[in-house]
């Protein structure tokens, strides 16, 4: 069978990483030294160069930026295009986002995952298989992320709220920062509105404007595509 590039590219070295928190060692049995001793096994087993061993001893698993171990492990195995060694997968991450994104990180740099206690190895004719799940819950998480900042802003809006973007002319906001009518401005647009209905060009109602020394938000005079914009937007 022909070998993808990535496997040919790949090496036989492999980057070890354990992780303990507080109390873990006796209760759950997966002391630093059970965790190396586990990993290294595989290695020998495997024909595996270990090149570099790293650990986090008392720190939480559940977000994987504050481990420096961890940090350091990863970027050696993609450095190297390695075996990211772990004794389970809750050893280096306890977050679904996390795992996906360093499982992504590692199959971009051309490295492999290894995680023993879940028989998760993808240095095997598998692996190219397990990467591709994990990139579709990648996409699955993007997409869901999507949707829920999406339906978020639709009901902000709906409430009044403002999401972005400048201000529209004729609205303030209010310390809740929902959009208020300025009162001030909102007589200006009626009044555009009734000149543009009396067949008034975009040009003649800028200079009416002008004439009325009415200015636009920054205290100039006013441009006809502005008053286009804005005769349009609240005839929308």
């Amino acid at each position: 069978m022909k070998r993808t590039r990535k496997a040919q590219e790949r090496t036989d070295k492999a980057v070890i990483y354990c992780r303990v928190s507080t109390g873990q060692q006796v209760e759950e049995g997966v002391s630093l030294d059970a965790q190396l001793s586990r990993a290294r096994a595989w290695c020998q087993s495997k024909g595996h160069e270990v090149i570099g061993e790293y650990q986090d001893a008392g720190l939480s698993g559940c977000r994987a930026d504050n481990r420096p171990g961890l940090q350091g492990a990863l970027q050696l195995a993609c450095d190297n295009k390695a075996a990211f060694v772990a004794y389970s997968l809750d050893r280096f991450t306890r977050s679904t986002v996390d795992a996906i994104t360093i499982a992504t990180r590692l199959r971009d740099a051309g490295a492999d995952l290894v995680s023993l206690s879940e028989n998760l190895d993808t240095t095997s004719p598998t692996g190219e298989f397990i990467y591709t799940l994990f990139a579709a819950l990648a996409q699955l998480e993007r997409r869901q992320v999507s949707q829920r900042t999406k339906a978020a802003l639709t009901y902000k809006r709906e409430q009044g709220f403002k999401t972005g973007g400048d201000v529209p002319y004729g609205y303030t906001v209010d310390p809740d920062g929902r959009l208020t009518e300025n009162p001030d401005e909102q007589k200006a647009i009626q009044y555009m509105r009734n000149l543009r209905n009396r067949g008034n060009s975009l040009r003649a109602i800028a200079h009416k404007l002008t004439e009325r020394k009415i200015s636009n938000r920054n205290g100039g005079t006013w441009h006809p595509q502005v008053i286009s914009t804005i005769l349009n937007r609240v005839e929308a």
